[in-house]
């Protein structure tokens, strides 16, 4: 059935790194799919049905990880460290947390200007870039991490949990200018 003693990259037969080719998982994950899926396990035991639903759990939730480049981040610290760091964890780079309160307070703003739509959009493009950069460090980083790269890769992913957090809310206002009439 499913080797569940493998970790998300070995599951998915790729190599353990930062950087994963997205297509590859993406057919390795239809792959593995279809073949634990539980509608294949119909008629079996309940034992195998059990097994089958539980592999089909774990494919989607590895996918899940592997695929999101901040959770990949959290997953692979943890395999190299054994603990992800703590999602309540603060940046410590005083700059980027203020250019995050001015983003936010941006964003507060947005319903009052007069093209909402587009001041909306600067800020999201700004958080793209963003992420594009954090995540460009993360794979840098990942080579060959030594003990002061792994200080700087808990840095990076908790600045690019602000990023992904300013950024959802960011997309949840676009979402509630387009209903506006």
């Amino acid at each position: 059935m499913l080797d569940f003693s493998k970790n998300h990259f070995e599951l998915f037969g790729l190599p353990v790194d930062y950087r994963v080719d997205l297509a590859r998982l993406s057919d390795r994950y239809r792959t593995l799919q279809r073949a634990l899926h539980p509608d294949r396990y119909a008629v079996a035991g309940e034992r195998e049905k059990r097994l089958s639903m539980q592999a089909s759990i774990r494919v989607n939730e590895a996918f899940r990880t592997l695929k999101d480049p901040l959770e990949r981040a959290r997953y692979l610290l943890s395999l190299q460290t054994g603990n992800s760091g703590s999602e309540s964890e603060t940046s410590r780079d005083m700059a980027f947390l203020m250019e995050q309160m001015e983003l936010r307070e941006a964003l507060a703003e947005v319903k009052g200007r007069p093209d909402p739509g587009a001041a909306v959009a600067v800020i999201l493009d700004r958080l793209v870039g963003q992420a594009r950069e954090l995540v460009t460090a993360l794979e840098e980083r990942f080579q060959a991490p030594s003990a002061e790269d792994l200080d700087e890769i808990r840095e990076l992913i908790r600045k690019l949990q602000f990023v992904a957090k300013c950024r959802l809310e960011a997309e949840n206002l676009e979402g509630e200018l387009d209903e506006l009439p």
